[in-house]
């Protein structure tokens, strides 16, 4: 498996002329560092078989490129850095630390909520404080994480709220420094 070094892309000249693609190898491999910093594995194939007949004559050359993260953490890096923030929701100590440790975001923990979002929005969670602990993806809207703060996830589920108790998943929340 090939990493994208400078050294590798040095490598690649412009577009293919008078061939049937349109790009060239530069092309190529922008695109594949952009998938390596989703986190994704990238192979370049040829796109017509290579040989001069025979039983390899349908063998295709390619280069497999490496991630160059996981997805969960580009994830996590585009919700860090990219996403703008809908809201805040304000959260005791214990879940502060609780998030610091890694986990979920629960309702129990939550003491007030400003901004309008909805479901899917980036909100800032923040301590008693005023500082910044995390940012993540919410899964409730604002409306539903007012009415089930400070609650038990037991009890938000006896108000009739439906689905995991989460309000951010582990996975969709990005811890501040």
């Amino acid at each position: 498996m090939e990493a994208l070094t400078p050294d590798v892309l040095a490598l690649a000249g412009g577009t293919d002329a008078g061939g049937p693609g349109t790009g060239g190898m530069a092309t190529k491999l922008a695109a594949a560092r952009i998938a390596a910093a989703a986190g994704c594995v990238t192979v370049i194939a040829a796109g017509r078989p290579v040989g001069g007949g025979g039983p390899l004559s349908t063998a295709i050359r390619w280069t497999e490129i490496a991630a160059g993260t996981t997805p969960l953490a580009a994830r996590k890096a585009w919700i860090a850095a990219t996403l703008d923030s809908r809201g805040v929701i304000m959260v005791d100590a214990g879940a502060a630390d609780a998030l610091r440790r890694g986990a979920s975001l629960l309702p129990a923990g939550v003491r007030a909520v400003a901004g309008t979002f909805e479901k899917g929005d980036a909100v800032r969670v923040m301590d008693e404080q005023g500082a910044e602990v995390a940012r993540g993806l919410v899964r409730r809207d604002v409306a539903e994480v007012e009415r089930v703060a400070g609650l038990s996830s037991d009890a938000a589920a006896a108000l009739g709220v439906e689905g995991r108790p989460e309000l951010i998943h582990a996975d969709d929340l990005v811890v501040s420094r």
